[in-house]
């Protein structure tokens, strides 16, 4: 079974489609043949001042652009374990995972570094290591620096080639995808004050009856 990871908290998202919408928009009274502006990298600065927050890590803040599939509502997780994220094919229910987290990995050692215990396959593909496991789950793992891209998917709903589509893509996210990504640290509110409890004493309420009552 793919393996998620542990979020802390896991964080409410708004749906990353509604947000990249207004990505690249033609200015109004533009001819519709003018081309659309490209989306604007997140610079690290920004990236950082965003993570910091969170007490996470800002070198593990990645995207993919998985063809044909948009990030799921309510998956984004971010704790001391890494990143996390689901994209889902809203038409066939697959889903294609992404996790970043501290690690390293090289050809000797990626038979021991594999996500599943019970993986068959471990085959170095250009810049990645391709894994097929015996529970049906295939996996690319890339290395970064100091960390780990894990891009996996159920077998026989997510191909190979989609798969590895999936994890070329990789990239660091664009200026309007960080509230998605990296939403801003929840604050403390301050505790509700009750108007029957009484300025001094031992604060226990005040439950006199007025004349009449």
């Amino acid at each position: 079974m793919i393996r998620t990871v542990r979020a802390l908290p896991l964080l409410l998202l708004p749906a990353l489609p509604l947000l990249l919408a207004g990505c690249g928009s033609e200015q109004a009274g533009a001819d519709a043949g003018t081309p659309r502006a490209s989306p604007s990298p997140a610079t690290s600065a920004e990236i950082a001042s965003r993570a910091r927050p969170l007490a996470f890590d800002p070198a593990l803040v990645y995207v993919i652009d998985p063809p044909g599939f948009t990030l799921a509502q309510q998956s984004v997780g971010v704790s001391d374990v890494g990143l996390s994220v689901a994209y889902t094919q809203l038409k066939t229910g697959a889903v294609i995972n992404l996790r970043v987290e501290p690690g390293t990995m090289t050809d000797a050692n990626c038979a021991t570094q594999a996500a599943f215990s019970d993986h068959m396959t471990c085959v170095r593909d250009g810049n990645a290591w391709y894994y097929r496991t015996g529970g049906g789950e295939i996996e690319y793992v890339l290395a970064q620096k100091g960390h780990l891209v894990h891009v996996d998917a159920e077998q026989g709903k997510v191909t190979r080639a989609v798969l590895h589509k999936a994890a070329q893509s990789l990239r660091r996210p664009y200026k309007s995808e960080l509230p998605v990504i990296l939403p801003p640290a929840r604050t403390a509110t301050a505790p509700v004050q009750r108007g029957d409890l009484p300025a001094n004493g031992d604060g226990a309420p005040n439950n006199e009856v007025g004349n009449g009552g």
